[in-house]
């Protein structure tokens, strides 16, 4: 079953290197940063550039003004069927997967509403540093998806098992305040000047040795988990009805 939505236009993604800082930004504001399936692959390219960048020593990745990124492009993802769904988590995946297996420190500059995909994205940084306008969590539980081990993962990795259950299970959005508090953000800085503060906090890692930052970035690859076996990241009943819900702008009526 598909649920026949419009499609909109791609937004764009871009990479810009200043001195030894490469900065990615995710520029779709009109749809709340959302990546549609083009641009999880446009993502995962330039993650790579920079990654083999031999100036750079920090990556910042950020949203435009107001957002990091709502994550997957829901109104895409309802049009495809489950196993075109299905390849596009993987794409996710892989493109999630860029930012933690590049050498050098990523940190994401998280100012507004960091959800679903694009919540466990900035959680595959190394750090992430935010303002009061941040938000965070990933509320699929209305959408059938299933998600699958190695999101779980990341956010027990930071808040522990039993935080990340609840949040799952319930849906939850976090606030700026509470996101430090129990680990989701390192730091909050001033939305007025972000972008100066955010930079400033990319140069201290930048003054560090290279070397060290290599070295703790390959031993925090090697303590990655590592999944067994295949894994469905959306219900194959639930996943249609919550897709139909959202664009009827109702609440699911799940068979379970």
């Amino acid at each position: 079953m598909r649920v026949h939505i419009k499609r909109v236009p791609d937004g764009k993604i871009t990479l810009q290197e200043t001195s030894k800082i490469a900065i990615i930004t995710i520029n779709r504001p009109a749809a709340r940063n959302a990546l549609t399936a083009n641009m999880w692959g446009e993502l995962a390219r330039l993650g790579r550039l920079a990654g083999q960048s031999s100036k750079a020593k920090v990556i910042l990745l950020r949203g435009t003004p107001g957002q990091f990124t709502a994550g997957a492009d829901i109104k895409e993802f309802c049009e495809m069927s489950i196993e075109e769904a299905e390849h596009a988590f993987q794409q996710m995946e892989e493109a999630i997967r860029v930012f933690e297996n590049v050498p050098m420190p990523v940190v994401a500059v998280v100012d507004g509403p960091a959800m679903g995909a694009g919540f466990i994205l900035s959680l595959a940084c190394d750090m992430r540093v935010g303002t009061a306008n941040a938000r965070m969590g990933i509320p699929v539980g209305k959408l059938g998806i299933t998600i699958g081990p190695s999101f779980l993962q990341r956010i027990i990795r930071l808040i522990g098992p039993s935080r990340a259950t609840e949040l799952i299970y319930t849906g939850k959005v976090i606030e700026a305040q509470e996101a430090l508090r129990i680990g989701l953000l390192n730091q909050l800085l001033p939305s007025e000047d972000l972008d100066k503060a955010a930079l400033s906090q990319a140069g201290t890692i930048m003054e560090q040795s290279g070397a060290v930052l290599r070295a703790v970035k390959k031993a925090a690859q090697l303590s990655q988990w590592k999944q067994e076996g295949p894994w469905s990241f959306v219900d194959p009943v639930d996943f249609p009805e919550g897709c139909l819900a959202f664009a009827e702008k109702r609440k699911p009526r799940f068979s379970t």
